[in-house]
């Protein structure tokens, strides 16, 4: 493989399931390809986000397990939603003390929803941690986060698979998209979030499938229509899900070379 070639990275968004971010990542890194530019939606900021900082997919996986959604003090009190995204601030804050894009490692773009005027919003530059919890503010669970004049919520609502700012920096493109879609049963829809994943995932098919003939790999693991985004449970699993799927295509790819 051409190690001087430029690399892309592009992460879906998908809730827990971005964890089989890191075992693509992982892959990827043994197979020698270390990406130089990162675009994320939603949980794939979060990743790209951390990985762009310089730190390992073990300390990354971590973070995951450790920060759970769901608890008392990130209720919100007068916000639309049932999680406050700016009490997520500290978590990240940790992570990056600086607070600028212009500190990562890699170049990174992370993709939000301008609620107010309908449109997706790329970030690249100033201020961090605001633009990855608006690009992580799944509609409705999560209150969106005002920067400037505007309000911003998860980038999947517009782009989930956000491949555009890679694609005039890039020679070659690496893809993860960790929410394939299943057609469900009625007997599906049991809870209030059943309804709101499915709807999630009818939002990111319409806006992601056109965008996937632009990478040279993809991966997409289709075992991960068993899990849910909102499912912190087995997360070892989707992780390896990531990683065999990713190693898979690979090989693949290596053979189509040699052809």
């Amino acid at each position: 493989m051409n190690h001087q070639k430029k690399i892309g990275l592009v992460l879906s968004g998908g809730g827990y399931k971005g964890i089989a971010h890191l075992g693509a990542l992982l892959a990827f890194e043994e197979a020698g390809i270390t990406p130089q530019y990162i675009s994320g939606s939603s949980a794939g900021a979060i990743v790209g986000a951390l990985y762009a900082g310089g730190y390992s997919i073990t300390a990354i996986k971590s973070f995951f397990k450790k920060t759970p959604l769901f608890r008392f003090n990130k209720f919100t009190r007068k916000k639309p939603g049932f999680l406050d995204s700016e009490k997520f601030y500290d978590d990240f804050s940790s992570f990056f003390p600086e607070n600028t894009f212009e500190s990562l490692q890699r170049t990174l773009f992370i993709t939000t929803t301008n609620l107010i005027e309908g449109t997706s919003k790329v970030f690249s530059s100033g201020e961090l941690i605001k633009p990855i919890l608006a690009s992580a503010a799944f509609p409705g669970i999560f209150s969106p986060i005002k920067i400037g004049n505007a309000l911003y919520a998860d980038g999947g609502i517009m782009d989930n698979f956000p491949i555009t700012p890679l694609i005039n920096h890039c020679d070659m493109i690496l893809g993860v998209n960790v929410t394939p879609v299943k057609k469900p049963t009625a007997k599906d829809f049991k809870h209030a979030y059943n309804v709101m994943q499915r709807a999630y995932y009818l939002m990111s098919i319409a806006n992601a499938q056109n965008n996937f003939k632009h990478c040279n790999i993809l991966v997409e693991p289709e075992e991960l229509v068993n899990y849910g985004i909102f499912n912190a449970y087995n997360l070892d699993k989707v992780f390896e899900l990531g990683y065999s799927e990713a190693k898979k295509q690979l090989i693949t790819y290596r053979a189509n070379q040699e052809n």
